[in-house]
């Protein structure tokens, strides 16, 4: 069900859900990779299982919202980076 607010926008012309949802969601992704790497020598792995960041319409906007990142959907690239970043750590 949409807010209160998302309404709004969409009753002015807007994007409610972009606005709102998309934009909260935004902010909540950028966070948690921020969390993750706090500067250029941390090492990580951000995983979205969520195939709507590849396939929706906002899938950009949230993708956007990130750093830089190389990105796979291939899950031997990425058992191949955590094994790295594992003997790296070690």
């Amino acid at each position: 069900m949409a807010s209160a607010r998302q309404k709004a926008v969409s009753a002015h012309g807007g994007n409610g859900f972009l606005t709102v949802a998309g934009t909260h969601a935004a902010l909540l992704l950028a966070q948690g990779a921020g969390r993750l790497l706090r500067s250029s020598h941390d090492r990580g792995v951000i995983a979205v299982l969520d195939p709507r960041l590849a396939t929706a319409r906002y899938g950009g906007f949230l993708r956007a919202s990130l750093p830089p990142f190389w990105t796979t959907h291939d899950p031997q690239v990425v058992r191949g980076a955590l094994t790295r970043l594992n003997a790296a750590a070690g």
